[in-house]
Parts: structure tokens; sequence; C-alpha cells
């Protein structure tokens, strides 16, 4: 009986240890590659075929300079002298008209189209619209398209002047008329415009500033100048420039900056 109880006793006890539980086996958790994301830079075309000097590349300040003002100076020297060969038209029909000469067909012909390229209003009489047109058709002076084009292209390395040849920000409103600013407002449609040539981008600019309603002031100082028998001084003509950028004051005050700095680098050709 002794026995039975030990071993009993000695049994009991297990009885109620836990039976061992199998380990579950963990399912291989999947390795997934990491993806690295490829990233292309698309590197903007030129719009146009004129091989340009890499300003950017240029460390040398004054010899930035020099090559800058080098590379547009003969398409601003060349616009100008188309420019005042037509007003030397202009003059000699006014004073035609004055004399009560007759004009030929192809006259009448020539102020009308000039009427309509420098927006002067048919509506005026002849000879008023040949004095509008004369206020319209006149240069600008060398050193102030120099030293505008510097400021408006970063010296030549801003992707408006390298890209589509504008040197001096002007907007264009048809679609694909040019470069879409990565700073335009939604909603806005304005693109800076892209030319083929150097002489047209500078075409443009001095035809903008002799129409656009927004450089009145600048077209009636260098009117004004012209009366009075005086040079175009460049410093003075930036004046009517104050709505060319938001800038205003500023932007004038840094014009005529520029144009004292450089002086040496043109004063030959402020014309």
């Amino acid at each position: 009986m002794f026995l039975v109880l030990l071993s009993v006793g000695l049994i009991a006890p297990f009885t109620f240890l836990p039976l061992p539980q199998s380990t579950p086996t963990e399912e291989p958790v999947p390795v997934i590659p990491k993806t690295v994301k490829k990233v292309i830079k698309v590197v903007e075309q030129p719009l146009h075929k004129v091989i340009l000097p890499d300003f950017a590349k240029i460390r040398d300040v004054k010899e930035k300079k020099r090559r800058f003002f080098a590379f547009i100076k003969p398409a601003v020297q060349a616009e100008n002298k188309k420019i005042l060969i037509l007003r030397a038209e202009v003059a000699r029909l006014i004073a035609q008209l004055t004399l009560e000469q007759p004009f030929s067909a192809e006259e009448y012909t020539l102020v009308s189209s000039l009427s309509k390229k420098y927006k002067v209003s048919e509506k005026f009489s002849l000879l008023r619209q040949l004095y509008e047109l004369q206020l319209k058709i006149d240069i600008i002076p060398l050193a102030l398209v120099l030293v505008q084009a510097a400021n408006e292209s970063a010296w030549g390395t801003s992707r408006f002047a390298r890209i589509g040849l504008n040197f001096f920000g002007v907007w264009c409103y048809r679609k694909g008329c040019g470069m879409v600013p990565g700073s335009r407002n939604t909603g806005a449609k304005h693109e800076v415009a892209a030319y083929s040539s150097i002489s047209l981008g500078i075409a443009r600019y001095l035809h903008n500033i002799n129409t656009n309603g927004a450089y009145t002031v600048f077209r009636s100082i260098r009117g004004q100048l012209r009366d009075q028998n005086q040079p175009l001084a460049p410093e003075i003509l930036a004046t009517g420039l104050m709505r060319y950028s938001e800038r205003g004051i500023d932007y004038v005050l840094e014009l005529t900056d520029m144009i004292r700095h450089n002086q040496h680098y043109f004063a030959l050709y402020n014309k």
C-alpha cells in the first residue's frame, strides 16, 4: 500500500505540468527590393541655330562684360541704322507736305503701312500721322540698350537668352510663341518670346519701346531732346522706363548706375 501511494505521489505532480507546445514555424518575410527612381534631367534645347558664347563660364568680370557688349553691339547698331533711314524718310514726307507738294500713291501707301506698324491712328490728319510717326520712329542709345540687355539676361546667362535669344524679357501672347516662364501664375497665358536671330530679338525690343503705351513717357522725353537739339543721353532716357519692371524707380536707378560704371566699354557708341 505504501508503495502504491509513493508511486502515485511521485507521478501526480507531473500530471499537472503543461504539455510542451510546438513552436509555430515563422513564415519568411518576403524581401522587397528597393526601387531607386531614376531622375532624368531634361536638357532644354535652344529654339535657334545661333552659336552663343558660354558667358557663364567666363569668370573674369571685365572679360565677360567686354565679350557680352561686343556680341550684342553689332545687331543694335544695325537695327538703329535701319530706324534712322526710315526716320529720314518720314522727315522728308513732313517737309514735302509742309511745302504742299502732292504725295504719290506709293507715298500714301507708305504712310498707311507705317501707321499700322507703329500703331498710329489713320483717323488723324496726314500731317499729324507723320508727326506721330516721327515721335515713334527713332533710335534708342546703344549704351541704354546694352545695359538693359545685360540686366534682363544676367549678362547672357539667363534661360530666355540662351534658349530663345531673348535678352530683354519681352513677352508674347500666342500659345507656342516662346518659352513658358517657370514662375508664371496659374491662369496666365503669356510666354517669353523666342527668336531665330539676335537681330530679330533686338528689332522686336526696339519696336516694343517705340510703340507700347507703357513707354509713352520715354518717347516724350526723347522727342523733347530732339526738339531741343540735345543728344539722346541714355541716363535721361532711362527715366522713361519706370514701367519696364515692377521694381520701378529701383530698376531705373540700377540702369543708370550700370551706364555710369560701364561707360568705358561703349563711350564711343552713345548715339
